[in-house]
């Protein structure tokens, strides 16, 4: 019997008390202000384009950032969510950056049909694809990083969402940074390979986040 009682207490010496994670919402608030300060970081050194306050008056300019926005948000709180096995009862609230993309997509749609007489094409192209990449490469090693602190069950999913979070801080900072105003260019170089990077997401997440 006193063996026992001092196996138990013991083991209740050497026990450590063990961290709540935190809360789903407050996870995504981190890494989105995490991203902020990045954007905003890189904005300082390259500058805004020089016309940006009166695009923000462009009601489809305007539309096109703030869901550039929405998708940087829903897909942190996506990510967040997917990091717990149980998706923390939110299931829901994981698949929000679907429909942030769809409505992103018929924005795109609106502004290209409202793009009349259409604006010239920059003279670059895919530079701008491979500025994007090279600039969400650091946001992707962090959410990868941080994802694999938990236990998500949802590895390949988990792993689109992190890219597109990590891809969109780049969209957003090149829309305010280049002066360009071509739909046709923009989804082209700069929307279109998303889909590239989600599918890139789709074996990263298997192998990054497995645990």
């Amino acid at each position: 019997m006193n063996n026992i009682e001092q196996l138990i207490a013991g083991l209740s010496k050497d026990a450590q008390a063990v961290k709540p994670a935190p809360r789903p919402w407050l996870l995504g608030l981190k890494w989105i202000a995490v991203a902020a300060a990045y954007i905003i970081a890189a904005l300082a050194i390259s500058g805004l384009r020089p016309d940006w306050a009166l695009q923000l008056h462009k009601p489809w300019f305007a539309a096109e950032v703030a869901l550039l926005l929405g998708i940087l948000i829903s897909t942190a709180y996506s990510a967040a969510i997917l990091s717990f096995p149980d998706l923390h009862q939110q299931r829901r609230a994981a698949f929000a950056p679907v429909w942030i993309f769809a409505l992103f997509a018929l924005v795109l749609l609106f502004s290209w049909l409202a793009d009349n007489p259409p604006s010239p094409l920059p003279v670059h192209s895919f530079e701008c694809t491979i500025s994007i990449f090279i600039f969400s490469l650091l946001p992707s090693a962090g959410i990868f990083y941080a994802m694999r602190q938990f236990a998500s069950t949802h590895l390949r999913l988990s792993g689109i969402v992190a890219v597109l979070f990590a891809f969109s801080t780049g969209a957003l900072w090149l829309r305010l940074h280049e002066q360009t105003d071509s739909i046709v260019h923009l989804a082209e170089w700069h929307y279109l390979p998303m889909i590239a990077v989600a599918g890139l997401g789709w074996l990263l997440g298997k192998v990054l986040l497995k645990w």
